[in-house]
């Protein structure tokens, strides 16, 4: 990668926007609980396409971005899309190596692990989620979101290719 110049580096950064517009989007009520993780469904993506240009920094930074968006407490979601950017990351060559739905799999791992990492935090902060909601449900978004990374992965993918995005 010596020698070569970053090119259209704003499709990355415009593609978090839309990420972090989606992440707080109103939706209905029965829908709310089950919202995708669009942040990390993209910073996954961008991880995995250009790990040199999209690490944890930039997952730290777009994390503090999300706790000052959604309200929530200073660097919770920083610290969760941290974790998630180390754990993409570290399998790299093997998920660059899965077909989608292996890929799907191991993703719904690593999100289901951020998930209940984020319950643990929120529960520690005396933040509880009510009595009526299980870990089920608080894992329905990681479950969601491993059902969407293939259309995601595959729009982000022809934007990349696209636009000659590296």
């Amino acid at each position: 990668m010596v020698g070569v110049r970053p090119r259209n580096a704003w499709v990355i950064w415009f593609s978090f926007a839309v990420a972090l517009l989606l992440s707080v989007a109103p939706l209905p009520g029965f829908m709310d609980t089950a919202r995708p993780l669009w942040l990390a469904l993209f910073v996954t993506y961008w991880t995995l396409a250009l790990p040199h240009r999209v690490g944890m920094t930039s997952a730290w930074l777009l994390g503090l971005a999300a706790d000052v968006l959604t309200g929530s407490l200073l660097g919770l979601n920083a610290l969760i899309l941290t974790f998630i950017t180390f754990l993409v990351l570290s399998l790299h060559q093997r998920l660059r190596m899965f077909p989608l739905w292996q890929q799907s799999l191991v993703l719904l791992v690593v999100f289901g692990l951020a998930q209940l990492i984020q319950l643990w935090l929120n529960a520690l902060t005396g933040n509880r989620p009510p009595p009526s909601m299980s870990v089920i449900t608080f894992l329905l978004p990681a479950l969601i979101s491993a059902l969407l990374w293939p259309w995601v992965f595959g729009l982000l993918r022809a934007i990349r290719l696209r636009l000659s995005v590296n």
